[in-house]
């Protein structure tokens, strides 16, 4: 009799374990990345998603040649006045880095060269447009040129270990480097539903993101721009447990002021 219920208890403790295990699991499989993607299978990667120069960027531009006295006036605000009074620059002046906005109209304005249209341009190609307008104007033969962002950023909010403000160091950041950077999202992030708001040429746009499936890949939002914001909508259970709470501080709050005035009522009776 007592092996009939040792052996009746073992069988419960086991179905109670393989139980748990599988809701665990269920449990853990939506917050998987990337469910139905396939193993070992290599997909070509398309050559996109570089940052785009866009109306009040600022940038950093660095001009160099083999004769540095030449290069200095381009990388210098007084870069006019240098080259046409002595068709040279102290070599401290190559040394000041300039930081310059985009205009309104997408317009880059550098020394002695003028206004570049670089909307939409990457920072590669800005560079080449700026070192073949040096060529074209006889400036310079040999000019290599840096274009740097001087203050790109992006902001994630919402259910996410450390929300706020990053700034972008390189010319690709993806929606996952975006969230890495954040600490990833947080138990109770919806990883079906996530959202990247985005400015383009003053029109915003907000694009959802299911972090489950692999045709995040193709959404346009993959790669991010600068100032893009990513929101991480809390799920069902964490909105909940937001409202009991806030619930039970409005009743705490409730039952503190009758007291109060209980108190109040009672002490003017006594007088």
């Amino acid at each position: 009799m007592r092996f009939f219920r040792f052996l009746l208890l073992s069988v419960a403790c086991f179905a109670a374990l393989a139980f748990t295990s599988c809701a665990t699991q269920r449990a853990a499989k939506k917050t998987w990345y990337l469910q139905d993607a396939t193993p070992y299978t290599p997909e070509q990667t398309a050559l996109k998603g570089q940052i785009r120069i866009q109306p009040l960027d600022r940038l950093t531009v660095v001009v160099n040649s083999k004769d540095p006295e030449l290069a200095a006036p381009f990388n210098t605000a007084s870069g006019y006045n240098a080259l046409s009074s002595t068709g040279t620059s102290s070599s401290s002046n190559a040394s000041s880095l300039q930081v310059r906005t985009v205009d309104e109209h997408g317009m880059f304005d550098m020394p002695i060269i003028g206004k570049i249209d670089c909307r939409d341009m990457t920072r590669s190609e800005l560079a080449k447009a700026i070192a073949d307008r040096i060529v074209e104007g006889g400036y310079l033969n040999d000019p290599t040129v840096n274009v740097e962002f001087a203050d790109m950023k992006f902001s994630v909010i919402g259910e996410v270990a450390s929300p706020g403000e990053y700034e972008i160091k390189n010319d690709r950041v993806s929606i996952f480097d975006a969230l890495a950077m954040a600490g990833d999202l947080t138990v109770y992030g919806m990883r079906d539903e996530v959202a990247v708001i985005r400015e383009t040429n003053g029109v915003r746009t907000i694009e959802y993101l299911d972090l489950r499936s692999k045709d995040i890949f193709d959404s346009p939002v993959f790669y991010l721009q600068q100032n893009d914001v990513i929101y991480v909508k809390p799920n069902k259970k964490k909105a909940r447990s937001g409202q009991i709470s806030q619930d039970r501080s409005f009743y705490i709050s409730l039952v503190s002021t009758a007291i109060s005035i209980a108190t109040l009522v009672v002490t003017l009776s006594r007088k």
